[in-house]
């Protein structure tokens, strides 16, 4: 038995808290008796809507996709823009799948997709420090002092980020440009591009290189493949529990 919350965040139907406020505005319905209590508990067998809408007991999937430049990491988009699911769509993929957490539209490459949303509320957590590395060219060469700023914490929005991996990669002194890769665990709004800003170096190109153990090599942009099960059983570790090599029993997967 779940707490009714939990069964919808976990289908993917919408947040944790988006379900709770749902259950108390009478809008959710469990054997077609509306439920208002926080606290009630259904089992696999009950049937739920959601303001209207049946809650599908659907098999769950995963996909990695190399993200191209130029499309928007949603299932829609009210401009008409290309969506990242529409890659998915038109090589059949019925499933309804959404992104696990977001790229900007013009950052390209690795992105998660699932219908799982148990496992995307473990990745996407603040206390699931899952490392995502990125490769960033930069306005202007970028000094040892800036690169000692970005690992160990620089301000934007009013916060002190947390420390990061990084490491210079080259510089163009004719074009006025460097290449950095960086490595975070963190996932805020534009993270990223307001490191750069905030030690005076804008970002010109960004692109995800991985996500926990995962990369995109050998898929071209638009081109995405299942994960394994040996791969998702990696991402619920190190979601619940860090670095698995830690953990007593578990044998960790070398990428």
């Amino acid at each position: 038995m779940e707490r009714l919350q939990k069964v919808i965040a976990n289908s993917g139907f919408t947040s944790r808290r988006k379900a709770e406020q749902l259950i108390l505005e009478g809008k959710v319905k469990v054997n077609g008796i509306i439920v208002t209590e926080l606290g009630y508990k259904v089992s696999d067998k009950d049937e739920i809507e959601v303001d209207g809408v049946p809650l599908n007991k659907e098999e769950k999937v995963y996909y990695l996709i190399n993200k191209p430049r130029g499309c928007i990491c949603a299932v829609s988009d009210d401009k008409n823009r290309p969506v990242v699911v529409d890659f998915l769509r038109k090589q059949g993929i019925k499933e309804r799948v959404y992104p696990v957490g977001r790229l900007d539209y013009d950052t390209a490459r690795v992105l998660l997709l699932t219908n799982d949303g148990e496992l995307t509320n473990l990745l996407t957590h603040p206390k699931s420090q899952i490392e995502k590395t990125y490769l960033v060219r930069c306005e202007g060469i970028v000094s040892n002092d800036d690169l000692r700023r970005l690992r160990t914490g620089v301000e934007i929005d009013g916060y002190v980020t947390q420390k990061a991996k990084v490491n210079l990669l080259s510089v163009d002194r004719k074009n006025k440009s460097s290449q950095v890769r960086i490595t975070i665990t963190e996932g805020k709004y534009h993270q990223v591009k307001k490191m750069f800003e905030a030690i005076g170096h804008p970002v010109k190109k960004l692109r995800r290189e991985r996500f926990a153990f995962l990369d995109v090599e050998g898929l071209k942009p638009g081109e995405f493949r299942p994960l394994k099960v040996h791969e998702v059983k990696q991402l619920y570790v190190l979601a619940r529990y860090g670095q698995p090599e830690k953990i007593k029993g578990y044998k960790i997967r070398r990428y």
